[in-house]
């Protein structure tokens, strides 16, 4: 009886815990993977109101038969005359990281991803500080940039939850491999399409800021992110 009273236990705890997923262990639904251009618009909210404060665009590409080019592009009402563009080179494959820039308003930075290591640079452009990056890695992992978009790829299933690395600079924030975490996906309905209803976040702010995805269930096209950052609240609304 003891001894069945143990095995229970063991079977039990692997069977609710989560399963680390990284790109040798990824298995991707690659025939949604396609070249596309999406339009979203991003809104602050406060109860029942939005007030519009800034335009995405996505698009996703395959630069040749091995390398997937995502990139975003970010014009906030604030400032119009200028555009935030994220950029990301991964495998098609598994998503492992090959290049990502970034340049905004406040920092440019760019990084390339090897074998064991990640060299590329940070400008902070209000105080000029440039910080040189070259770092070993020692474990598999995406870029925290590129996790959100491989999230619609996923075999998504009812309260399917994993637990990724990435890695992500910021010298406010952390630095280095972090984690990033599906947390529970249901099905549901948005504007009379099924949805994977899929909840995640990251390190990167302690979870304290949790993105809620509506991706139809057909295309997997993103149709809504709600966001919810330690309390401020903010929708990504696709547009056709």
């Amino acid at each position: 009886m003891r001894i069945f009273l143990i095995l229970l236990i063991i079977s039990s705890a692997q069977f609710f815990a989560q399963k680390t997923l990284n790109p040798g262990t990824v298995k991707l639904e690659s025939k949604y993977i396609k070249d596309e251009i999406s339009n979203a618009v991003w809104y602050a909210q406060k109860g029942d109101q939005k007030m519009e404060i800034g335009k995405i665009t996505n698009e996703v590409k395959k630069v040749d038969k091995t390398t997937l080019l995502i990139k975003t592009s970010v014009k906030m009402n604030q400032a119009p005359e200028t555009t935030w563009v994220d950029s990301t080179l991964v495998k098609i494959s598994n998503f492992e990281p090959i290049y990502h820039s970034s340049y905004n308003v406040m920092r440019d930075m760019r990084f390339k991803f090897e074998k064991n290591k990640v060299t590329g640079y940070y400008l902070d452009k209000k105080t000029q500080k440039k910080d040189n990056i070259d770092e070993k890695v020692s474990v598999q992992y995406f870029d925290s940039n590129s996790y959100p978009g491989l999230i619609r790829f996923l075999p998504l299933k009812e309260h399917y939850s994993t637990e990724m690395p990435i890695y992500d600079y910021n010298p406010a924030a952390k630095k280095g491999v972090i984690k990033a975490y599906i947390e529970d996906v249901n099905k549901g309905e948005l504007n009379g399409k099924k949805v994977w209803i899929v909840k995640a976040t990251d390190d990167i702010q302690d979870r304290k800021t949790i993105v809620t995805y509506y991706i139809d269930t057909v295309t997997r096209e993103v149709l809504k992110q709600d966001i919810d950052s330690n309390g401020r609240k903010m929708v990504m609304e696709t547009v056709k």
